[in-house]
């Protein structure tokens, strides 16, 4: 029952962010900042970026953390959603209901309650869809997410299983609102979680891809986030846990995923270069809209 549970959430999750994402991207054109092409410097900083955040976060006073990731979710939320909702009052007032439900539900049932992480999972997702659009429209191509997404297979793989950081961060988070992850929990038994970082490479990578190739991009993406963002992760839990007999801590989903979309990107690479924003079709080059 648990392991049809895990499956069925963890899969929901995955598509359906990145299916977010992907109509995000069909129907919204966020401005385009003026940063050039992606290089591989750019992917160095990135790395960089995800290295130092978690120590961040573990530096902070524990009542502290869940402030500063809801001022983080607020933050992306005004931003990525800003060509949706010109109206700056408007925006905000529904930002701050947001966020404000995702701590009356934990205030009010707790923090393994079905309410609660229906309304964290609903900020994270929307935050997903949010980044994955600035930086696929902001000139981010396939093959720099492609790289990301391996080097970032090695980082989740080393802080998982050597310096045991990961597990670190997730009790840091533990008892608190905010929790940078989606998930829903029923009662003690069961339970499904996907990190927000997982969520965010799952669209990335899906999103990059249909700009860059289209409809051939697009199902690639969507299989293998299924396939081993979704199905892999979950499957080797449970079939580690029946040989060994001892459920491991973690298994980073990264692993799975970092390689296999790296095979798919040289794989899609096979029908000639990436398509740029100016390419797309007419009925997807949208207007971008520009705030009141």
């Amino acid at each position: 029952m648990t392991v049809f549970y895990q499956l069925a959430v963890t899969t929901a999750l995955a598509l359906a962010v990145v299916t977010g994402a992907i109509t995000y991207f069909r129907r919204i054109r966020t401005p385009r900042p003026p940063v050039g092409l992606f290089n591989g410097r750019d992917i160095f900083l990135m790395m960089g970026f995800v290295l130092a955040l978690p120590y961040v976060y573990l530096a902070l006073p524990g009542a502290t953390l869940p402030v500063v990731l809801a001022l983080v979710f607020a933050g992306g939320l005004s931003v990525g959603y800003t060509p949706v909702i010109a109206n700056g009052r408007l925006r905000w007032t529904l930002i701050v209901l947001l966020i404000a439900s995702v701590l009356v539900f934990h205030l009010a049932f707790g923090e393994t309650a079905a309410p609660y992480w229906v309304a964290n999972s609903c900020v994270v997702g929307l935050v997903v869809v949010s980044a994955t659009n600035l930086n696929v429209q902001g000139g981010m191509r396939l093959g720099n997410v492609a790289w990301f997404l391996l080097a970032l297979a090695v980082y989740d793989a080393f802080f998982a299983w050597v310096v045991p950081l990961t597990e670190e961060l997730a009790d840091a988070v533990q008892g608190y609102p905010y929790a940078p992850a989606a998930g829903l929990r029923i009662g003690e038994d069961l339970g499904a979680v996907v990190g927000m970082g997982d969520l965010l490479a799952y669209a990335l990578f899906t999103t990059a891809a249909y700009k860059a190739y289209g409809k051939a991009g697009l199902t690639t993406g969507l299989a293998l986030v299924t396939l081993f963002g979704a199905v892999a992760p979950v499957a080797a839990l449970h079939l580690i846990t029946a040989v060994t007999g001892h459920a491991p801590a973690l298994i980073p989903a990264q692993v799975f995923f970092g390689p296999a979309a790296f095979i798919g990107y040289v794989l899609l690479r096979r029908r000639g270069p990436e398509r740029r924003m100016v390419e797309l079709p007419p009925l997807e080059r949208a207007t971008a809209v520009v705030p009141a």
